[in-house]
């Protein structure tokens, strides 16, 4: 009974501890190589978040972009156009971002409580008179140091227009190119040339060019979380062409 109730021995103990201070010592490296991996996974992970999802808000507005109900009764503005803010550089060829602020603008004329979905996720339920013209206006504000650069949205209801609301960060720039039909001998929508704001006519071959507007290229231009890492560049760029609702249909 003695012999069996005796605890373990000296070699036994050492035994033990050196075993697990031989598996501790595979099992640190290890743990120092997940720890970066799953970082940049983090990292990747957001960054393609931030991309659906500011595809996913530009897209909602753009194809919504020259719609206006018979009732409203208006003269139609250009469903989508770009315009320069104070200190602007206009559009800049992808992939370089534009140095300042620049902006594009879908405008949506809207009937009472149609539910058309606006750039800061509100929808319209009860417009004045009956009908109302929204204008959003998507910009980029670079990164100045060590703020990140912002996608921003503002919406104009009418005349008044609302707070700039940042959509997401880590944005370097925004290039839009419109899709428009130049050749007049084919009657459809469908797009036969892409154009820079300040290539479109007012008078073109087929009339204004921007009230022939079919699609819209988009190109966002992000900061790669991942940069200085062997092979990756600095700027990731995610491109999508959007169709305008307008234009959309039989002649399509």
């Amino acid at each position: 009974m003695a012999r069996r109730q005796r605890g373990f021995t000296l070699v036994e103990l050492m035994v033990t501890v050196a075993i697990a201070t031989f598996l501790l010592a595979g099992l640190v490296p290890s743990c120092r190589t997940c720890a970066p991996l799953t970082s940049t996974s983090s990292r990747s992970a957001q960054l393609q978040d931030q991309q659906r999802f500011a595809m996913t808000v530009l897209t909602d507005v753009i194809q919504a972009g020259g719609y206006f109900p018979t009732l409203f009764g208006m003269n139609r503005p250009p469903p989508c156009r770009r315009r320069r803010l104070p200190g602007g550089t206009g559009v800049s060829p992808a992939p370089s971002p534009p140095a300042s602020p620049t902006a594009s603008a879908c405008a949506i004329g809207t009937a009472n409580s149609d539910g058309v979905i606006l750039c800061d996720g509100s929808s319209n339920t009860a417009s004045p008179r009956g009908s109302q013209l929204y204008t959003n206006v998507f910009t980029v504000v670079p990164p100045a140091g060590a703020v990140p650069g912002e996608l921003r949205c503002t919406l104009t209801i009418g005349a008044a227009a609302n707070a700039p609301l940042t959509l997401i960060t880590g944005v370097q720039g925004l290039t839009i190119y419109y899709g428009v039909k130049r050749n007049p001998a084919v009657v459809d929508y469908n797009v036969d040339t892409y154009l820079t704001a300040n290539q479109m006519l007012v008078a073109g071959p087929n009339g204004n060019d921007w009230l022939n507007i079919s699609a819209v290229r988009v190109i966002l231009q992000f900061n790669n979380p991942l940069f200085g890492q062997p092979g990756q560049p600095q700027f990731i760029t995610f491109e999508r062409v959007i169709e305008v609702m307008a234009r959309a249909g039989v002649h399509t």
